[in-house]
């Protein structure tokens, strides 16, 4: 114990506050920039198997946490290990030690307590270079305060006060924005990485956010925002990606200072190669309403699945005339795979350009037909609607189908009037004049040929 520890409170399992960093991108950061012969500090909260992983690969490891209950059960954990475990406040740390490599991947906000009225920031990060060792490296880990959360996601907690809301200092808290953080860390050998979707679930971290990239840190953010939600946010990341924004909107950082790095970690997650993801060839198509384009590139894709591949168009490649597969095969077959791209167009809120094809079955039947496919009919049910996924993309959804019925009702006014006018017009008049009696003559000799024939 060195002070400012908390004695019935938990980082690894807390009750109401984030658990502790981890994630198969954070393992991968580890890996890369560790030594075997590394003297390492990990500070801060973080998960137990990120830890293990971390004493496999060096010499000792040292860990400074705040929770007494976590530094015992991680001392109990890494007993035959070489290291100690401090337990206390990054301010009241005063023992005399340097390390090679300082992990701090969870930020700095968590390596003080409710007994430390003010420990701003940069203070924190200037304590832990203290502790490096000449050429050592920091790993160090930030939260984006205005990243995708804030467009996808109403924080409705925010005016709520939890355990680990005790009153801190603004300054305690990372600066905000990418340019500010790199300003304060002050260094030219720095490298930058995105997380996604967050610290605590690093499942990927990016230098760069474009491309197949974007694709893959969209996957990230919508498997962790799967309720209601303000916008799409697949669709967010992958429309900020094209932009040139999502690197600064990104939920979190890494900035791995004094090592070097995969630009993606873990390796292999992003695809190499040139093409477009399928989906959004298609989705393009539609918007456009292109549809020798969806008549061309349909049958060609289903080819492609009858020859043994095993993809939706979410997950496929499409490079020219070639297809491949962006992450792992789906075992569906074709109406499946063409029903599933079917309902996310429609989620998406992307337009249709046949007003017959608003629900998902309508629409896999007249995709499916353009490879020679037919789909059976079904019984409608109401489960069958697929609403758009944002509230943002429902509005745009209602303002579109709401214009296209204003256009359709003055069309059918003036088609009305059209036919009206005819009716009113001489040669009309003189027309039925005519063919009236005909029709008339025409009816008596149908009654008089029944009673005939009676």
């Amino acid at each position: 114990m060195i002070g400012g520890e908390m004695l019935n409170w938990s980082d690894l399992r807390p009750g109401d506050a984030r658990p502790a960093a981890a994630g198969p991108a954070a393992t991968a950061v580890l890996a890369a920039a560790l030594r075997p012969d590394d003297a390492v500090l990990i500070a801060g909260p973080h998960a137990a198997e990120l830890i293990t992983a971390a004493v496999a690969q060096v010499a000792s490891v040292d860990l400074l946490l705040r929770s007494a209950p976590d530094a015992e059960e991680l001392a109990e954990l890494l007993d035959d290990a070489k290291g100690q475990v401090f337990c206390g406040s990054l301010d009241r740390w005063l023992v005399d030690e340097t390390y090679d490599v300082i992990v701090a991947l969870d930020g700095l906000e968590r390596l003080v307590g409710p007994d430390t009225a003010s420990f701003p920031w940069v203070e924190a990060l200037d304590r832990l270079r203290e502790r490096l060792r000449p050429g050592g490296r920091l790993l160090l880990g930030a939260t984006n305060s205005f990243g995708f959360e804030r467009l996808i996601q109403p924080d409705i907690t925010a005016g709520i006060p939890r355990d680990e809301d005790w009153g801190r200092s603004v300054g305690d808290r990372a600066p905000a924005g990418l340019k500010p953080l790199l300003s304060v860390l002050g260094t030219s050998d720095l490298q930058t990485f995105a997380v996604f979707p967050s610290l605590v679930q690093a499942d990927l971290a990016l230098t760069t956010v474009d491309g197949f990239a974007g694709i893959a840190a969209a996957r990230a953010v919508a498997s962790r925002n799967d309720g209601p939600v303000l916008m799409d946010p697949y669709r967010v990341v992958l429309d900020a990606a094209a932009a040139g924004v999502a690197f600064e909107l990104a939920p979190a950082w890494y900035f791995v200072i004094g090592a070097e790095a995969p630009p993606v970690l873990p390796e292999g997650v992003v695809p190499e190669g040139e093409g477009v993801l399928l989906e959004e060839h298609l989705l393009m198509a539609l918007r456009c309403d292109d549809q020798a384009e969806l008549r061309r590139v349909i049958p060609a894709y289903v080819a492609w699945l009858g020859a043994g591949g095993a993809g939706s168009p979410d997950n496929v490649i499409l490079d020219g005339t070639s297809y491949r597969l962006f992450g792992e095969a789906q075992e569906l077959d074709v109406v499946e795979h063409l029903q599933r791209f079917a309902k996310r167009a429609l989620e998406s809120g992307s337009r249709q350009p046949w007003p017959a094809a608003a629900d998902p079955h309508a629409l896999t039947a007249r995709l499916a037909a353009m490879a020679g496919i037919a789909v059976q009919e079904q019984e409608f049910t109401p489960d069958e609607v697929v609403r758009p996924r944002g509230s943002a993309e429902q509005l745009t959804t209602v303002a579109r189908l709401a214009d296209e019925l204003a256009h359709a009702s003055a069309r059918a006014i003036l088609f009305e009037g059209t036919v009206s006018g005819i009716r009113r017009s001489l040669p009309y008049r003189v027309g039925h004049a005519v063919l009236n009696p005909a029709r008339v003559i025409r009816r008596r000799l149908k009654r008089v040929l029944r009673k005939v024939r009676r």
